[in-house]
């Protein structure tokens, strides 16, 4: 089974594949691909293959499909795809902001109670 929303600038799946199946998802070309799985096991084939497990995040390169396969245990992995906004990208644990500088006051408003703005 699967979920998903798609919007104009992406999508957004939430993909299970039993055990001994393959999935095959187009995917434009330009657009920013990754696959992360969040139960079992498998492997991924966008121009090369990788054998992914749970907690594992999957960032592909440009190509126009990508291929899901399992052999002896199912997997569920979340398959986001969207336009590359241009902008530089700071990620340390749960933030990401687009500067050092943005991510360290993010952490000082968070550890003060002030990182969620209130109206």
């Amino acid at each position: 089974g699967k979920t998903w929303e798609i919007t104009q600038s992406g999508e957004y799946l939430d993909i299970f594949l039993p055990a001994g199946r393959v999935y095959e998802h187009p995917t434009e070309p330009g657009r920013t691909v990754f696959a992360y799985v969040i139960e079992g096991m498998g492997s991924f084939e966008f121009g090369c293959r990788q054998i992914v497990g749970n907690r594992t995040l999957v960032r592909f390169g440009d190509g126009d499909h990508l291929i899901a396969c399992t052999k002896g245990s199912h997997m569920r992995f979340l398959l986001c795809s969207g336009r590359p906004i241009g902008e530089p990208v700071a990620w340390r644990g749960p933030i990401v902001m687009n500067t050092e500088e943005e991510l360290q006051l993010a952490f000082e408003e968070y550890a003060a109670g002030t990182f969620i703005k209130h109206d």
